[in-house]
């Protein structure tokens, strides 16, 4: 039997325009049934798929802590997610929600 060679699923290469980036986010969001870590591990997805240094760069904090923060093991400050929200290009939107 031959061998299948594999290799590893990269979601930020993926993610190619702010619409897509935008349309993840939201899913993620819907999904992450507050989770903060989640949605942090979402946008560190977008952020590598935007470039972790630019991010880091407009957000204002360093290439390591940004790697660190949306790594999805922890759960980041809210006011680190809202830096990188704008880094990203992005906004934060609140709906009512449908019970």
């Amino acid at each position: 039997m031959a061998k299948i060679k594999t290799t590893k699923y990269d979601l930020a290469e993926y993610l190619n325009t702010p619409e897509e980036m935008a349309a993840y986010l939201e899913a993620c969001l819907e999904e992450a049934n507050g989770d903060a870590a989640f949605v942090a591990k979402a946008l560190g997805n977008i952020a590598r798929a935007k470039g972790m240094t630019e991010v880091a760069r407009n957000a204002g904090v360093s290439r390591e802590s940004l790697y660190k923060a949306l790594s999805g093991e922890r759960t980041p400050n809210f006011d680190t997610i809202l830096k990188v929200i704008h880094a990203l290009g992005l906004e934060l939107h609140a709906l009512p929600r449908v019970s």
